[in-house]
């Protein structure tokens, strides 16, 4: 699926700002049939963001079910003759969508786009002004990923109809229009889709050792001088309804450098597939921490499209990790798409403010724990050279008290069939993004009981079918002697927190039991290993001496003890800590206010961890 652009053939309309909203308390809305005409007693509401922290009521705020959103549009004449689509680039988490009553697009699943093609709608519609209504659900169940379940009780001591949404991972349940509306215009023939894949040829030098270096030697490699490629074979196959008639490759400073008028044409699903390579002398490389960008300008009879792209070179040895043929050291975070106010809601004010923080820090990579994050953020990794580990929201399918998940009545084929679309979805929006370096199907799920075995075998061929260029991993809570799927991932990244959930607040026993859980994860896979996730809630502004858990001064003297054994170790290969900053959560006995792991807090300011990071990462 192609972002929507503008140029000389293309229009695009924002539909963002204030849209109406209704909150259906009793879920009767689709039986009425709100759709058909204008929502009644609605109030205002902002698009894109969470409704959630948005109104007053704890009633609307911890409403499960639908909700309804609503506004007008116009298309205006210069758009006749021309293909008109409506697009969201996400809705949290099932969304229904009519224009003028009719219903137009569905989708499950609350982080990845969908699209509506309303051109034959708007040719035969007498009226000037439309309107565009949702229907969304924010509830979870053992369907969809994430998972979750509506719990229900009654009886003495419980009101009427008393219902709560139970979710198994630890972030809230945001719900609402997350990310952009648009409506976009293409010609009626138009280039549907484009892939492109490069091939690194003749790398000038290759840091290939039989054992990886301590991380300052990893330092002095990543800022030694850049390698350069001999060439690079750009590949690309385009979907089009259009005839292609030249592929051009501009580089930053928009000169042609290579162009291609001859393909090879066969069809896919009824529509045309145009393939073409071209070889580049001498290419610029995307690097991490030095980010370039070339463009592929495709060309039909009637369409024209531009495609921002990276040549680089992954590749996983048994205790390494390059890009280009140096060692990467993934230095970063597992983050949320989470801030005050705006709670999931796209906010590029404050992707700003954190990309400016993850320099600062000394970071080089983050995760997209635990959903795919906005289409601007993935274009901002790309422009920015921040390194990332792309997550489908495959998070909440382990239980902590030995319950099954896997071959019982929780997961189920839905679930795997739904595992499986994501996984479609996700590789179709980000597959051209060259940030991201490898794929992380699924976060902490239960890989030691017996029917995650099929079910992730399942997942990882479908995901190595997708994308053979990019390696697969997945991120454990069960231990190396239980795990039973890890033989299939290309890489081993581990969330621990010993010493904290584990031995509460005692540190001296994280380096004895992190090393000596570490080396059966290698002797068991022999494949390199990030920790994914270690950290500690930490009250910004609160200190002791001697430190005392939740102190500024423990989270510092916690993430210490973890870099100790990160250094002693040469098939680690990288340290996310979590998390990057504080973020919502459920309400818990364990969560006041939410999780307090952040480096930063919520609003982006810095906590002592974040200077100490920043000196060993700089």
């Amino acid at each position: 699926m192609l972002y929507p652009i503008e140029n000389k053939v293309r229009e695009v309309k924002n539909l963002c700002g204030i849209w109406k909203f209704k909150v259906d308390e009793n879920n009767v809305g689709l039986e009425e049939k709100w759709f058909e005409r204008p929502l009644k007693d609605a109030i205002p509401m902002a698009v894109p963001a969470s409704f959630n922290d948005l109104v007053t009521d704890e009633k609307v705020k911890e409403h499960v079910g639908y909700v309804w959103y609503e506004r007008d549009f116009i298309i205006p004449d210069s758009w006749d003759d021309k293909r008109i689509v409506l697009r969201f680039g996400s809705a949290t988490h099932h969304a229904i969508v009519y224009v003028d009553g009719v219903e137009v697009v569905s989708h499950k699943g609350g982080f990845l786009p969908f699209e509506a093609d309303i051109t034959s709608l708007m040719e035969h519609s007498s009226v000037d002004k439309h309107r565009l209504t949702v229907a969304l659900s924010n509830v979870l169940d053992w369907t969809c990923i994430p998972c979750g379940e509506v719990i229900s009780k009654e009886g003495e001591g419980y009101p009427e109809g008393f219902q709560f949404q139970e979710t198994y991972f630890d972030f809230y349940n945001y719900s609402g229009i997350h990310r952009p509306v648009k409506i976009y215009t293409t010609p009626k023939k138009y280039i549907e889709d484009i892939v492109i894949k490069s091939e690194v040829k003749g790398l000038s030098k290759e840091y290939r050792k039989e054992k990886c270096c301590s991380i300052e030697d990893y330092k002095k490699l990543e800022k030694s001088e850049g390698l350069t490629a001999k060439s690079a074979v750009v590949k690309v196959q385009i979907q089009s309804t259009d005839a292609v008639k030249a592929i051009m490759v501009l580089d930053e400073e928009d000169a042609v450098i290579a162009m291609e008028t001859k393909f090879r044409v066969s069809e896919k699903d009824g529509k045309k597939v145009y393939t073409t390579e071209v070889q580049l002398e001498a290419p610029t490389l995307w690097n991490p921490g030095a980010a370039y960008l070339y463009q592929l300008r495709v060309e039909g009879e009637t369409d024209v499209y531009t495609e921002s792209f990276g040549i680089r070179k992954i590749e996983v040895t048994d205790k390494q990790f390059l890009i280009n043929g140096k060692p990467f050291y993934f230095r970063g975070f597992g983050r949320h798409e989470d801030s005050d106010i705006h709670g999931k809601g796209l906010d590029d004010a404050l992707n700003i403010r954190d990309f400016q923080l993850l320099h600062w820090i000394g970071a080089n990579s983050f995760r997209t724990s635990h959903y795919p994050y906005s289409e601007e953020q993935m274009m901002l990794a790309d422009r920015e050279g921040f390194v990332v580990i792309d997550e489908v929201p495959a998070v909440g399918m382990c239980f902590w008290d030995g319950q099954q998940v896997f071959g019982g009545n929780r997961v189920n084929d839905e679930t795997l069939n739904h595992h499986l679309n994501t996984l479609e979805e996700v590789y179709q929006r980000d597959k051209n993004h060259p940030c991201v370096v490898m794929w992380s199907v699924a976060n902490e799920a239960a890989t030691h009981e017996e029917g995650a075995v099929p079910y992730f075998k399942k997942i990882i061929d479908r995901m190595r079918s997708l994308d053979d260029t990019r390696p697969v991993t997945m991120v454990h809570t069960s231990g190396a002697d239980g795990d039973k799927v890890s033989q299939w991932l290309d890489m081993i990244c581990v969330n621990r927190y010993y010493g904290w959930y584990t031995d509460h607040s005692h540190l001296e026993v994280i380096g004895l039991q992190l090393e000596n859980e570490m080396k059966r994860w290698y002797e068991k896979y022999k494949k390199p290993i990030i920790l994914s996730e270690y950290g500690a809630d930490t009250i910004a502004g609160y200190h002791k001496m001697p430190a005392v858990a939740y102190t500024e001064e423990f989270q510092c003297d916690y993430l210490r003890e973890f870099h100790k054994v990160f250094d002693q170790l040469d098939f680690m290969i990288g340290e996310h800590v979590w998390a990057y900053c504080d973020f919502q959560t459920k309400q818990g006995l364990n969560r006041v206010d939410g999780n307090k792991k952040g480096v930063f807090t919520r609003n982006r300011q810095p906590k002592m961890a974040a200077f100490l990071l920043k000196n060993r990462w700089n």
